[in-house]
């Protein structure tokens, strides 16, 4: 078939499932961008992509609705196949593809109901990476594997007086690339952490560095690099250390060397046996000099070997207080950050959460309101832990007191010292300014005097917006602490607002302020 006549086809195809209003948009749209129709007759359409893990994804999450599509146009039964485009495909790709999978087949009298795919056949050698439920590629972030943000987090655990959902073996468990929940603020360090996985040691991200505040997703993606490798590349040593638990082997083994002469060598040569190391949270190394020039000593010797190293840290390189030249090496391949995650991604992860729960307890009969998830995404910050910890507490309420539903008043009300996640009633302006005075290394006196030198003013104004954002004071309160007015108050919180729109580095700072201030 003409290509002209082939691509006016697939487009009706495609126009036909964007009118259904059960299909995801935003995600089809980025299948599009990924698959490509290569031939269509009376019955029968073949379409491509580049890899194993896009042709997983497309199978398990359109097979049905194109079909479907094809049904509606037609009216005669459709097979449909999924083939992967060798000249688009890795070589090196742990999964290959090397027959051509039916996606399904359906008759002209079937329901118009999306028909799920067959599994694919099981990859003799390896286990086959299966696609998560939610997905949302960009190919504008990246070419390879994109997938919608994440679910669970190492980090992310639930805090809470109520008991987790799952015990912390279960969890570690989970850990993987197909539940994490992708959208616009992680999909980056998500296609990053892919392309270290699928490719260990063969990327320019050699180092992968990984950074956000805490209950970002960081240390899900690691685990979940972890375990892709695990189970894809047996052969290859990975090791999952994170950095506290690395200073203290590191002390152990000190304390053990006068007694033991190995003990030394045998820490060192542990880790540098590894084919990929993972190290997270290395803010950690702060202040702990010589546990620092070893883990470089290790971190040069693997890279040299052409190893893959990828490590995490809850702020950007250039705010960890280390030498430069550790600093410069650490960034020397990938470097992503993890934003706070969107209205629409938290409403995600609160699905996925749901379903997980139903799944665990056998309990298909709970039902959260649709309305009670956008009120808990909408209150809830940009940390995982408190986002699910919320969904945890309102599950446990609802099984304790037999209810069937909940209502948004009875959430807010059960919800209204969790978000919160700590008590400013004694909080003063003076404790807001001890921390931004500690945290951007000036003086006191000049943060509150008449300085106007930009090293001084950008903490002033941050902690003017720090106070508004915590205090439940006025304009002029404010501006008296500082020996200013209420109009410049007003002045500098409007600044802060507008520069952590679309200033990241803001964003961060603006973070890390945060939780020293809720950790007084």
């Amino acid at each position: 078939m003409p290509i002209p006549e082939l691509t006016e086809k697939w487009n009706e195809v495609c126009t036909k499932i964007s009118s259904y209003p059960d299909v995801n948009q935003s995600q089809f749209n980025a299948l599009l961008t990924r698959i490509q129709p290569q031939a269509i007759s009376d019955g029968f359409l073949l379409l491509t992509t580049e890899n194993s893990f896009m042709k997983t994804w497309a199978e398990k999450n359109f097979s049905g609705v194109i079909l479907r599509a094809l049904e509606d146009l037609y009216q005669i039964p459709f097979t449909v196949l999924i083939e992967i485009d060798d000249s688009a495909a890795s070589n090196d790709d742990p999964s290959p593809q090397t027959n051509v999978t039916p996606v399904a087949q359906t008759p002209a009298s079937a329901p118009q109901e999306a028909t799920p795919a067959p599994a694919a056949p099981e990859q003799s050698g390896s286990q086959k990476f299966q696609i998560p439920d939610f997905v949302n590629t960009d190919p504008a972030v990246n070419r390879d594997a994109q997938p919608p943000v994440a679910a669970e987090d190492p980090e992310g655990q639930p805090k809470s007086s109520v008991a987790p959902l799952m015990s912390p073996d279960a969890a570690l468990a989970s850990f993987t690339f197909e539940n994490f929940v992708i959208g616009e603020s992680n999909r980056m360090a998500y296609s990053m952490a892919i392309q270290v996985a699928e490719l260990p040691g063969n990327t320019p991200l050699n180092p992968l560095f990984i950074y956000g505040p805490s209950g970002r997703g960081k240390t899900h993606l690691m685990r979940a690099i972890q375990d892709y490798i695990n189970r894809t590349r047996p052969d290859l040593t990975t090791i999952y250390v994170d950095s506290e638990e690395l200073v203290s082997e590191y002390m152990d083994a000190a304390a053990q060397h006068d007694k033991e002469k190995s003990s030394y060598k045998n820490f060192k040569t542990h880790y540098e046996m590894a084919d990929v190391l993972l190290v997270d949270d290395i803010q950690y190394f702060q202040g702990k000099i010589q546990t620092l020039d070893i883990v470089f000593q290790i971190f040069n010797k693997l890279v040299g070997q052409g190893k893959q190293i990828v490590l995490s840290a809850d702020r950007a390189p250039r705010n960890i207080d280390i030498e430069e030249r550790y600093r410069s090496r650490f960034m020397q391949g990938g470097t992503v950050d993890i934003q706070p995650p969107e209205l629409e991604t938290k409403i995600a992860i609160i699905k996925s959460y749901i379903s997980e729960y139903k799944a665990m307890q056998g309990n298909e009969t709970l039902y959260i309101p649709e309305d009670v998830q956008a009120y808990i995404a909408e209150n809830s910050g940009s940390n995982i832990r408190e986002l699910k910890g919320a969904v945890t507490i309102v599950i446990y309420h609802m099984n304790l007191s037999h209810q069937q539903t909940i209502s948004i008043t009875e959430v807010g009300t059960l919800l209204e010292d969790h978000f919160m996640g700590f008590s400013a009633r004694y909080l003063t302006v003076e404790d807001i300014q001890k921390q931004v005075v500690s945290y951007y290394k000036i003086k006191l006196s000049d943060l509150v005097g008449s300085s106007r030198s930009r090293e001084v003013v950008f903490p002033r104004q941050i902690a003017m917006y720090l106070c508004r954002q915590f205090l439940d004071v006025p304009y002029e309160s404010i501006g008296a602490k500082f020996n200013k007015d209420h109009s410049t108050v007003m002045h500098s919180v409007g600044k802060i607002e507008s520069m952590l729109l679309e200033n990241r580095n803001v964003q961060e700072e603006v973070e890390i302020l945060k939780k020293m201030i809720k950790d007084l």
